[in-house]
């Protein structure tokens, strides 16, 4: 247990450096190119941090075990949403960009309206299964969301002037790499002595899958909208959940059913009206005050009913 225990502070450590650079080196990026944060949270910094889900979700699912593969995917989802938000917004109000507000979030549950419907097959008379044709649709979705992330790339509001980085583009890369692989190997050590920690402890899968596993994996998008709050780059801090919420469906389910047909569990549904909940307040909270900015009681709010309803899975599970 020792060792498990030293395994995760050494990836929270990885994690937390590695968020730093990444933040950093991707809004000096987006400053010299003159690119907006937003675009930069939604591609780079949203894919970097989703990596660790990609990894955990392809190994799941090939190796059959279907609770964690959706276990992590919607955990870490509210995770994201509920926590990650909650905390940013507790360091610092978040103040949201107008096509965030307009387009990303609806994008997002968008997404999860689709793996709603997916999961439970709606529209075919069979066992719920996130089947190859379901992993086409969510890949073309996916591709479609990449295309008007290329279309803000092109059009959407620099970056400020203010504190234009020397550096050269070279270096910039290699640390948004290192950041990036600080992320993952930190995101890999997390899950794994976390995952071992909780076995142990005779915690189901579905509890481990969305808990230990989708927090575990979600530490990079912890680290990276805290450290993002701190230093004020907002559009990185809010960016980074929208756009982590939006691969973790299209993308990473899309490849993890790819891999292999993922058989659904319905109990699942309740963690996805959750996540519809979560993300519908989050669109309410934009327009109360009319400032598109998330407050601290608002970001309290996110953060109490994340504590509360992990709590009621615990304590069900007990």
């Amino acid at each position: 247990m020792i060792l498990e225990i030293l395994w995760l502070v050494a990836g929270l450590l990885l994690l937390i450096k590695g968020a730093d650079w990444l933040v950093e080196n991707s809004s000096a990026f987006a400053r010299k190119k003159k690119i907006s944060e937003l675009a930069i949270g939604l591609t780079i910094v949203a894919f970097g941090t989703s990596a660790p889900e990609l990894v955990v979700n392809v190994v799941a699912a090939y190796q059959g075990h279907e609770d964690i593969v959706f276990g992590n995917v919607i955990g870490s989802n509210n995770f994201n949403l509920l926590f990650i938000l909650g905390v940013a917004g507790l360091i610092s109000p978040l103040l949201v960009q107008q096509t965030t507000v307009w387009k990303e979030i609806p994008i997002s549950i968008l997404a999860a309206v689709i793996l709603y419907f997916l999961v439970n097959d709606f529209f075919v008379d069979q066992e719920s299964t996130l089947g190859r044709w379901d992993a086409l649709i969510l890949i073309l979705f996916f591709l479609i969301f990449l295309f008007y992330v290329y279309k803000q790339l092109k059009s959407g509001t620099p970056t400020a002037e203010g504190g234009v980085t020397s550096s050269s583009n070279l270096k910039i890369f290699g640390f948004i790499i290192l950041g990036l692989a600080g992320l993952i190997i930190g995101g890999r050590l997390v899950v794994d002595s976390a995952m071992e920690i909780a076995a142990n402890l005779g915690v189901s899968e579905k509890i481990i899958g969305l808990t230990i596993v989708a927090a575990g994996t979600s530490l990079p998008e912890l680290a990276t909208s805290v450290i993002a709050a701190f230093k004020k780059s907002n559009d990185i801090a809010v960016g980074n959940i929208v756009g982590s919420n939006i691969f973790n469906i299209f993308f990473i389910l899309g490849i993890s059913s790819m891999v292999k047909p993922i058989a659904y569990n319905v109990v699942f549904n309740v963690d996805l009206y959750l996540l519809f909940g979560g993300t519908a307040l989050l669109f309410l909270f934009m327009f109360l005050g009319g400032k598109r900015r998330l407050e601290r009681w608002e970001a309290g709010i996110l953060l109490l009913i994340y504590i509360s309803y992990t709590t009621f899975l615990v304590l069900k599970e007990v």
